[in-house]
């Protein structure tokens, strides 16, 4: 029996790692929930679990929670601070899917305490990658990766001899605009860009699917991950989303992994690893998928692949910086401020404009995503002016 906490259990991750929890009763026990305001979905996940704790980042949902968790006998919480302190409560497996820089606070919290975080929010790898693996090596905390794509490498990387990997494969579905013109993507819209093809994901992933930022966070992901410098981590544009990545051996061996569209699949190989638990996936049929096709992605088109890659390169505060515009950015795009192509020039510009130096602490981390923020947002209202 395994303690989890699920930090964003009300998210499309959490939804699905509350799925296989509660598909498992004699193996995982809950320990906290937490969410940001969605008090009618937190309780009612609290009570069907029977957590000790259910917490709202929003201290104002607050009492609404106490309302609906009222004769339950389950704790109830308010507050950013609520939320750490949730995280650090030692539960053996803590799944962080806070999404943005909202969930870093809390993953360090989790990660301190030495247990088994999962991460399926990029920030804390992204925007504090050295100061999250230190917190890590010091406190004996194992990180695994949720996100299919890490998680499959996760899978294929012999990290025993790290050394005979020649190079990782991310693979990316191209999102919804993988085919479409530069005119074309300058007049997509709201519903346009969050309909992917292959995945049911929140908002904002899904805009960062059709930028492909998503793909270029995960290279810096991977770069945190796994001991393999950036230039040796290359994207290839995978339509069918069926191997979700790969690694390539100095023998010229090459190891997939292959799966449905389905998150489930890798936070279930988290929950359980390093065992494996039962999922209410079908068996992956092969001859009814029938091809496999791969292409380079375009930099042209998709201007955040480059970013990325410049960021992680040059390392210190610009994968911070990238990120939080890249927030700014989408959020101004899903309210109908900007359009479509101006997300990846408003992170272009911000990027140009801000150069700290790198961050030592968190705080810096924090500091330093809160003055990109402000940048970026200056930059939305040029835009809108």
């Amino acid at each position: 029996m395994r303690t989890v906490t699920i930090l964003g259990a009300t998210g499309s991750v959490g939804t699905s790692t509350l799925d296989l929890v509660e598909r498992a009763p004699d193996r995982f026990r809950v320990k906290a929930l937490t969410a940001n305001c969605d008090v009618a979905k937190l309780a009612a996940a609290a009570i069907r679990t029977r957590a000790e704790l259910a917490v709202v980042a929003d201290a104002t949902c607050l009492a609404e929670l106490e309302r609906a968790l009222a004769g339950t006998g389950i704790a109830a919480a308010g507050g950013a601070r609520a939320v750490c302190d949730a995280a650090a409560l030692g539960a053996d497996v803590t799944m962080g899917a806070i999404v943005g820089c909202a969930g870093l606070a809390s993953t360090m919290a989790a990660i301190e305490c030495g247990g088994t975080v999962i991460l399926a929010n990029k920030e804390p790898l992204v925007s504090a990658g050295d100061l999250v693996t230190a917190a890590a090596r010091a406190h004996g905390a194992t990180i695994l990766p949720a996100d299919s794509e890490h998680n499959a490498i996760f899978q294929c990387f012999d990290f025993a001899r790290p050394e005979r990997v020649r190079r990782i494969v991310l693979t990316a579905s191209g999102g919804p605009f993988r085919d479409a013109s530069l005119d074309e993507m300058a007049r997509v819209t709201r519903e346009q860009a969050v309909a992917h093809p292959n995945w049911s994901m929140g908002a904002k992933i899904s805009v960062d699917s059709a930028t492909m930022m998503n793909k270029g966070l995960e290279l810096i992901e991977a770069a945190r991950l796994f001991p393999v410098p950036a230039d040796r981590i290359e994207i290839v544009v995978h339509r069918q989303s069926v191997i979700h990545s790969m690694v390539d051996y100095v023998d010229g061996s090459v190891l997939a992994q292959l799966g449905p569209s389905d998150m489930r699949v890798p936070i279930a190989h988290c929950l359980a690893w390093p065992d494996r638990m039962a999922t209410p996936m079908e068996p992956l049929d092969l001859v009814a998928i029938g091809r496999l096709d791969f292409e380079a992605p375009d930099p042209v088109r998709f201007r955040a692949l480059a970013l990325a890659r410049s960021a992680v390169e040059e390392g210190g505060a610009r994968p911070a910086i990238l990120n939080a515009a890249n927030e700014v950015a989408v959020a101004a795009f899903l309210a109908g401020r900007i359009g479509f192509l101006e997300i990846a020039a408003i992170v272009d510009d911000t990027m140009q404009r801000y150069d700290p130096a790198a961050p030592e602490t968190l705080d810096a981390v924090l500091a330093i995503d809160a003055e990109a923020r402000r940048l970026a947002g200056e930059r939305v209202e040029d835009g809108v002016a």
